[in-house]
Protein backbone atom coordinates (compact mmCIF):
# COMPACT_ATOMS: atom_id res chain seq x y z
CA UNK A 1 0.00 0.00 0.00
CA UNK A 2 1.16 3.54 -0.75
CA UNK A 3 2.79 5.45 2.10
CA UNK A 4 0.28 8.27 2.46
CA UNK A 5 2.55 10.51 4.50
CA UNK A 6 5.02 10.64 1.61
CA UNK A 7 2.27 11.06 -1.00
CA UNK A 8 0.80 14.07 0.82
CA UNK A 9 -2.46 12.26 1.64
CA UNK A 10 -4.14 11.43 4.91
CA UNK A 11 -6.78 8.72 5.39
CA UNK A 12 -9.90 9.76 7.28
CA UNK A 13 -12.51 7.56 8.93
CA UNK A 14 -16.02 9.03 8.96
CA UNK A 15 -18.92 7.75 11.05
CA UNK A 16 -22.33 8.80 9.76
CA UNK A 17 -26.04 8.02 9.94
CA UNK A 18 -28.81 8.61 7.44
CA UNK A 19 -32.49 8.19 6.73
CA UNK A 20 -32.46 6.45 3.36
CA UNK A 21 -36.05 7.33 2.42
CA UNK A 22 -35.20 10.01 -0.11
CA UNK A 23 -32.13 8.40 -1.66
CA UNK A 24 -31.46 5.86 -4.40
CA UNK A 25 -29.25 3.93 -2.00
CA UNK A 26 -25.67 4.56 -0.95
CA UNK A 27 -23.73 4.19 -4.19
CA UNK A 28 -23.43 6.88 -6.84
CA UNK A 29 -25.74 6.32 -9.82
CA UNK A 30 -26.30 8.42 -12.93
CA UNK A 31 -29.06 11.02 -12.54
CA UNK A 32 -29.90 9.81 -9.02
CA UNK A 33 -29.49 11.41 -5.60
CA UNK A 34 -27.42 9.11 -3.40
CA UNK A 35 -25.82 9.33 0.03
CA UNK A 36 -22.33 8.75 -1.35
CA UNK A 37 -22.75 11.49 -3.94
CA UNK A 38 -23.88 14.08 -1.40
CA UNK A 39 -21.13 13.26 1.11
CA UNK A 40 -18.45 13.40 -1.57
CA UNK A 41 -19.74 16.79 -2.76
CA UNK A 42 -19.81 18.16 0.79
CA UNK A 43 -16.24 16.97 1.42
CA UNK A 44 -15.05 18.65 -1.77
CA UNK A 45 -16.60 21.96 -0.69
CA UNK A 46 -15.26 21.86 2.87
CA UNK A 47 -11.76 20.78 1.83
CA UNK A 48 -11.73 23.07 -1.23
CA UNK A 49 -10.93 20.23 -3.58
CA UNK A 50 -11.46 20.80 -7.34
CA UNK A 51 -12.94 17.32 -7.75
CA UNK A 52 -14.57 15.14 -5.06
CA UNK A 53 -12.45 12.40 -3.52
CA UNK A 54 -13.98 8.94 -3.75
CA UNK A 55 -15.21 7.56 -0.43
CA UNK A 56 -15.53 3.86 0.43
CA UNK A 57 -18.14 2.50 2.83
CA UNK A 58 -18.46 -0.48 5.16
CA UNK A 59 -21.69 -1.64 3.55
CA UNK A 60 -23.63 -0.40 0.54
CA UNK A 61 -27.28 0.14 1.38
CA UNK A 62 -30.12 -0.19 -1.14
CA UNK A 63 -32.74 2.40 -2.01
CA UNK A 64 -34.78 3.23 1.09
CA UNK A 65 -32.48 1.42 3.56
CA UNK A 66 -31.18 3.42 6.54
CA UNK A 67 -27.93 3.50 8.51
CA UNK A 68 -27.11 4.35 12.10
CA UNK A 69 -23.55 3.04 12.07
CA UNK A 70 -22.18 3.53 8.55
CA UNK A 71 -18.40 3.93 8.35
CA UNK A 72 -16.45 5.27 5.37
CA UNK A 73 -12.85 6.08 4.57
CA UNK A 74 -11.43 8.68 2.22
CA UNK A 75 -7.95 9.87 1.26
CA UNK A 76 -7.57 13.65 1.15
CA UNK A 77 -4.63 16.06 0.89
CA UNK A 78 -2.81 16.46 4.21
CA UNK A 79 -2.96 20.24 3.95
CA UNK A 80 -6.74 20.27 3.42
CA UNK A 81 -7.82 18.30 6.48
CA UNK A 82 -8.89 20.53 9.38
CA UNK A 83 -9.85 17.83 11.84
CA UNK A 84 -11.18 19.99 14.66
CA UNK A 85 -14.18 21.31 12.72
CA UNK A 86 -14.60 18.93 9.79
CA UNK A 87 -17.60 17.01 11.18
CA UNK A 88 -19.39 20.27 12.06
CA UNK A 89 -18.70 21.73 8.62
CA UNK A 90 -20.00 18.62 6.87
CA UNK A 91 -23.18 18.63 8.96
CA UNK A 92 -23.80 22.24 7.98
CA UNK A 93 -23.70 21.36 4.26
CA UNK A 94 -25.51 18.02 4.22
CA UNK A 95 -29.31 17.59 4.33
CA UNK A 96 -30.73 16.98 7.79
CA UNK A 97 -31.35 13.31 7.00
CA UNK A 98 -27.59 12.68 6.65
CA UNK A 99 -25.56 13.30 9.82
CA UNK A 100 -21.77 13.06 10.18
CA UNK A 101 -20.98 12.16 13.79
CA UNK A 102 -17.20 11.91 13.77
CA UNK A 103 -14.19 12.37 11.49
CA UNK A 104 -10.75 11.22 12.54
CA UNK A 105 -7.43 10.23 10.96
CA UNK A 106 -6.64 6.53 10.74
CA UNK A 107 -3.66 4.46 9.59
CA UNK A 108 -3.38 3.98 5.81
CA UNK A 109 -4.11 0.27 6.34
CA UNK A 110 -7.67 1.04 7.48
CA UNK A 111 -10.26 0.06 4.88
CA UNK A 112 -13.91 0.69 5.76
CA UNK A 113 -15.01 -2.38 3.81
CA UNK A 114 -12.20 -4.91 4.00
CA UNK A 115 -10.95 -4.17 7.52
CA UNK A 116 -14.40 -4.87 8.93
CA UNK A 117 -14.79 -7.79 11.35
CA UNK A 118 -18.58 -7.83 11.18
CA UNK A 119 -21.65 -5.80 10.30
CA UNK A 120 -24.91 -5.80 12.22
CA UNK A 121 -28.31 -4.96 10.77
CA UNK A 122 -31.65 -4.45 12.47
CA UNK A 123 -35.10 -4.87 10.93
CA UNK A 124 -38.29 -3.53 12.51
CA UNK A 125 -41.87 -4.75 12.11
CA UNK A 126 -45.15 -3.71 13.72
CA UNK A 127 -47.61 -6.61 14.04
CA UNK A 128 -49.80 -5.16 16.81
CA UNK A 129 -52.79 -4.61 14.55
CA UNK A 130 -53.41 -1.06 15.77
CA UNK A 131 -51.85 0.71 12.79
CA UNK A 132 -48.20 1.68 12.51
CA UNK A 133 -47.00 4.84 14.24
CA UNK A 134 -47.06 7.54 11.53
CA UNK A 135 -43.98 9.16 13.08
CA UNK A 136 -42.01 5.96 12.39
CA UNK A 137 -43.60 5.00 9.08
CA UNK A 138 -40.26 5.37 7.25
CA UNK A 139 -38.48 2.91 9.54
CA UNK A 140 -41.02 0.26 10.58
CA UNK A 141 -42.86 -2.19 8.30
CA UNK A 142 -46.44 -2.93 9.27
CA UNK A 143 -47.19 -6.65 9.28
CA UNK A 144 -50.90 -7.32 9.12
CA UNK A 145 -50.77 -10.68 10.90
CA UNK A 146 -49.36 -11.33 14.39
CA UNK A 147 -45.90 -12.89 14.50
CA UNK A 148 -44.72 -15.69 16.80
CA UNK A 149 -41.10 -14.79 17.49
CA UNK A 150 -40.42 -18.11 19.25
CA UNK A 151 -41.14 -19.92 15.98
CA UNK A 152 -39.03 -17.41 14.07
CA UNK A 153 -36.07 -17.86 16.42
CA UNK A 154 -36.29 -21.63 16.03
CA UNK A 155 -36.39 -21.29 12.25
CA UNK A 156 -33.44 -18.87 12.26
CA UNK A 157 -31.06 -21.04 14.30
CA UNK A 158 -29.93 -23.34 11.43
CA UNK A 159 -28.71 -20.29 9.49
CA UNK A 160 -25.83 -19.60 11.88
CA UNK A 161 -22.26 -20.33 10.87
CA UNK A 162 -20.44 -20.53 7.55
CA UNK A 163 -23.11 -21.22 4.92
CA UNK A 164 -23.85 -20.75 1.25
CA UNK A 165 -26.69 -18.19 1.13
CA UNK A 166 -27.22 -18.45 -2.64
CA UNK A 167 -30.99 -18.82 -2.16
CA UNK A 168 -31.10 -15.65 -0.06
CA UNK A 169 -29.16 -13.28 -2.30
CA UNK A 170 -29.68 -11.57 -5.62
CA UNK A 171 -26.99 -13.24 -7.76
CA UNK A 172 -24.03 -11.28 -9.05
CA UNK A 173 -21.71 -12.90 -11.60
CA UNK A 174 -18.39 -14.02 -10.16
CA UNK A 175 -19.35 -13.22 -6.54
CA UNK A 176 -19.37 -15.83 -3.81
CA UNK A 177 -22.52 -16.21 -1.71
CA UNK A 178 -20.78 -17.91 1.23
CA UNK A 179 -21.03 -15.87 4.42
CA UNK A 180 -20.43 -16.44 8.14
CA UNK A 181 -23.59 -15.56 10.05
CA UNK A 182 -22.94 -14.88 13.74
CA UNK A 183 -26.40 -13.83 14.98
CA UNK A 184 -29.94 -14.08 13.65
CA UNK A 185 -32.42 -13.42 16.45
CA UNK A 186 -35.90 -12.01 16.97
CA UNK A 187 -37.05 -9.99 19.99
CA UNK A 188 -39.79 -7.58 20.98
CA UNK A 189 -38.95 -4.01 21.88
CA UNK A 190 -40.48 -2.23 24.87
CA UNK A 191 -42.96 -0.68 22.43
CA UNK A 192 -44.09 -4.10 21.26
CA UNK A 193 -42.35 -3.96 17.87
CA UNK A 194 -40.65 -7.02 16.41
CA UNK A 195 -36.93 -6.57 15.83
CA UNK A 196 -34.54 -8.82 13.94
CA UNK A 197 -30.82 -8.62 14.73
CA UNK A 198 -28.60 -10.04 12.00
CA UNK A 199 -24.81 -10.02 12.31
CA UNK A 200 -22.28 -11.49 9.88
CA UNK A 201 -18.75 -11.03 8.57
CA UNK A 202 -20.34 -9.71 5.35
CA UNK A 203 -23.61 -9.82 3.44
CA UNK A 204 -24.38 -10.48 -0.19
CA UNK A 205 -26.85 -8.37 -2.17
CA UNK A 206 -30.29 -8.14 -0.46
CA UNK A 207 -29.39 -11.01 1.89
CA UNK A 208 -30.89 -9.53 5.08
CA UNK A 209 -34.17 -8.65 3.38
CA UNK A 210 -34.49 -12.17 1.96
CA UNK A 211 -33.70 -13.69 5.36
CA UNK A 212 -36.35 -11.55 7.05
CA UNK A 213 -38.86 -12.21 4.28
CA UNK A 214 -38.44 -15.97 4.60
CA UNK A 215 -39.17 -15.88 8.33
CA UNK A 216 -42.42 -13.91 8.16
CA UNK A 217 -44.62 -16.79 6.94
CA UNK A 218 -43.11 -18.95 9.69
CA UNK A 219 -44.02 -16.33 12.29
CA UNK A 220 -47.52 -16.04 10.84
CA UNK A 221 -47.97 -19.82 10.96
CA UNK A 222 -48.45 -20.38 7.23
CA UNK A 223 -45.11 -22.19 6.80
CA UNK A 224 -43.42 -24.89 8.86
CA UNK A 225 -40.50 -23.99 11.12
CA UNK A 226 -38.07 -25.99 8.97
CA UNK A 227 -39.23 -24.41 5.68
CA UNK A 228 -36.54 -21.66 5.46
CA UNK A 229 -33.79 -24.11 6.44
CA UNK A 230 -34.85 -26.48 3.66
CA UNK A 231 -34.47 -23.65 1.14
CA UNK A 232 -31.02 -22.85 2.56
CA UNK A 233 -29.86 -26.45 2.13
CA UNK A 234 -31.23 -26.71 -1.42
CA UNK A 235 -29.51 -23.47 -2.40
CA UNK A 236 -32.40 -22.36 -4.62
CA UNK A 237 -35.37 -20.10 -4.09
CA UNK A 238 -38.74 -21.80 -4.60
CA UNK A 239 -39.84 -20.30 -7.91
CA UNK A 240 -43.50 -19.31 -7.86
CA UNK A 241 -44.11 -20.62 -4.35
CA UNK A 242 -46.04 -18.17 -2.20
CA UNK A 243 -44.39 -16.96 0.97
CA UNK A 244 -40.78 -16.38 -0.09
CA UNK A 245 -40.67 -12.60 -0.46
CA UNK A 246 -38.08 -9.84 -0.28
CA UNK A 247 -38.91 -7.81 2.83
CA UNK A 248 -39.50 -4.08 2.21
CA UNK A 249 -36.39 -1.90 2.28
CA UNK A 250 -37.56 0.74 4.74
CA UNK A 251 -37.55 -1.57 7.79
CA UNK A 252 -33.81 -2.20 7.46
CA UNK A 253 -31.04 -0.32 9.30
CA UNK A 254 -27.27 -0.79 9.15
CA UNK A 255 -26.80 -0.55 12.91
CA UNK A 256 -23.16 -1.23 13.72
CA UNK A 257 -19.78 -2.08 12.19
CA UNK A 258 -16.78 -3.50 14.08
CA UNK A 259 -13.06 -3.25 13.32
CA UNK A 260 -9.90 -4.77 14.84
CA UNK A 261 -7.10 -2.90 16.56
CA UNK A 262 -4.86 -0.77 14.33
CA UNK A 263 -2.03 -3.29 14.30
CA UNK A 264 -4.39 -5.96 12.92
CA UNK A 265 -5.94 -3.88 10.11
CA UNK A 266 -3.65 -5.02 7.30
CA UNK A 267 -4.03 -8.71 8.16
CA UNK A 268 -7.79 -8.40 8.39
CA UNK A 269 -8.02 -6.71 4.99
CA UNK A 270 -6.05 -9.56 3.39
CA UNK A 271 -8.31 -12.19 4.99
CA UNK A 272 -11.47 -10.35 3.95
CA UNK A 273 -10.36 -10.29 0.32
CA UNK A 274 -9.89 -14.06 0.25
CA UNK A 275 -12.69 -15.90 -1.48
CA UNK A 276 -14.76 -17.77 1.13
CA UNK A 277 -15.18 -21.51 0.79
CA UNK A 278 -17.59 -23.71 2.66
CA UNK A 279 -16.01 -26.48 4.77
CA UNK A 280 -16.54 -30.05 3.67
CA UNK A 281 -19.24 -31.94 5.63
CA UNK A 282 -17.82 -34.11 8.39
Amino acid sequence: MTDESSSGLIRLRIHLSYDGTNYAGWAIQPNQTTVQGLVEQALAVVLRMPTPARIFCAGRTDTGVHARGQVVHVDVPHSAATMDRLAIQLRSLLPRDIVVHEVRPVPPEFDARFSCLWRRYEYFLDDRGIGADPLRRNFVVENYRPLDIARMNEASAPFLGLQDFAAFCKPRPGRTTIRNLFDFTWTRTNEGLVRADVRADAFCYSMVRFLVGSMLPVGEGSKAIDWPGTILRKGMRPEGEPGFNLAPAHGLVLAEVAYPADDELATRAILARDRRTQPEPQ
